[in-house]
């Protein structure tokens, strides 16, 4: 957190803590006002207070190309004067030329006497912003918020560090880990109470990701509903041989509400004839087909997939599965967190299916860790747990 209130060797006091927390949180949620519309960019919010701690504008970055959240609020500034105040961001402001120029000289002009930084700059070449302000003479405090910073454009932060989405695996199951019964019945395991925390989680992501299986099994709609202002994600279907009913749910024609679907398809598994005719009648119906290289069982290759997701502005994927789709992201190492529900029930059975499927780790050395992220906690009757499964070096 930034320091107490303290004065400077200048005369001027900083803010308090609770002070900077506070325009943090309103950095936050003017950025949260844009999720989903500035991948592959962060989303930054800004706020400028004079020197009596009055806020005078706000700014928002609004998508690529546009301006930054600090270059908004200058810009909305006029002939206003901020000598002396202090400028909140909760991304470290930029220090080189991209799309449009850097907001550290622009923040440095201003006459500021402080700097309150959410989190620095994940990319190497585009950080340094908190180093210049400083050299320019204005006291820089880095840290505010920064958790929720982090949370905020945790697809960012992965996309940054790997090229690809931050990967959500999510699954309902019973107490035993099974998603249905032996017979097939699975509406519904988890409660309402789950299911509309599920939605808000929807909502925070960019694509949402089901198998084949689900959409033949459940015909989903994948949309986000009951939560208020709650936009749908990108609706992705994992699909090698194209077999998605031009009835489905999820297209555009039944959907009517211009979400973007992708139905990913294995080259090899859609090289002959009757494949490519089904796949070119699921674009005629308005789906983005794509023909993506294959792993050795001709199923879709999942590093393939995240690729070619960032390509589509997605930060954020959500991996609803079923257990042949989950296990095949936790084999590939593309797993960051997981999201849990567990319903207070035990199914059985050997036919069951299980939240995660195929052959499984041979060895416990080899099976993929996690570490919880909170404590694990409840929404109506169910558990929900969190877990990641690395932590960055920074924290």
């Amino acid at each position: 957190m930034a320091r107490a209130a303290k004065r400077s060797s200048a005369g001027r006091v900083a803010a308090s803590a609770e002070v900077d927390a506070r325009h943090m949180a309103r950095c936050l949620e003017l950025a949260a006002t844009m999720r989903g519309q500035t991948a592959p960019n962060p989303m930054v919010g800004c706020v400028i207070v004079d020197a009596r701690g009055r806020v005078v504008v706000e700014g928002v970055h609004r998508g690529p190309g546009q301006l930054h959240a600090e270059a908004d609020a200058i810009a909305k500034l006029g002939k206003r004067s901020v000598a002396g105040g202090t400028l909140y961001v909760n991304l470290e402001p930029c220090n080189h030329t991209g799309r449009t120029p850097p907001c550290a000289p622009a923040v440095a002009a201003l006459g500021l006497a402080r700097v309150v930084i959410g989190d620095m700059d994940p990319i190497v070449s585009h950080s340094g912003g908190g180093k210049r302000l400083r050299r320019a003479g204005l006291h820089v405090d880095v840290g505010v918020l920064r958790a929720q910073c982090q949370t905020l454009n945790r697809g960012f932060r992965t996309w940054a560090r790997t090229g690809r989405p931050h990967v959500v695996l999510k699954a309902g199951a019973s107490l035993d880990g099974k998603i249905a019964t032996a017979s097939g019945e699975s509406q519904w395991i988890t409660s309402a109470a789950a299911r509309h925390d599920a939605m808000q989680q929807r909502a925070l992501c960019d694509a949402i990701v089901v198998g084949i299986g689900t959409v033949l099994a459940d015909d989903p709609k994948l949309t986000v509903r009951g939560v208020r202002n709650g936009r749908s994600p990108i609706r992705v279907v994992l699909d090698s041989h194209a077999r998605t009913p031009l009835t489905a749910a999820l297209l555009p024609a039944q959907a009517r509400d211009g979400v973007r679907v992708i139905i990913a398809t294995s080259a090899r598994a859609t090289a002959d004839g009757a494949a490519q005719r089904r796949a070119a009648r699921l674009a005629a119906a308005g789906a983005h087909v794509l023909r993506l290289p294959s792993d050795q069982d001709q199923r879709v290759d999942l590093h393939a997939l995240l690729t070619a997701l960032t390509e589509f502005g997605v930060l954020t994927a959500l991996v609803e599965g079923g257990g042949i789709v989950h296990a095949g992201f936790l084999a590939a190492d593309l797993v960051d967190e997981i999201l849990l529900y567990q319903a207070p029930l035990i199914i059985g059975g050997d036919g069951a299916p299980g939240w995660v499927r195929g052959t499984g780790a041979a060895r416990l050395a080899a099976a993929p860790r996690f570490e919880f992220i909170a404590a694990p906690s409840t929404v109506g009757p169910d558990l929900v747990l969190r877990l990641r499964r690395t932590i960055d070096a920074d924290g």
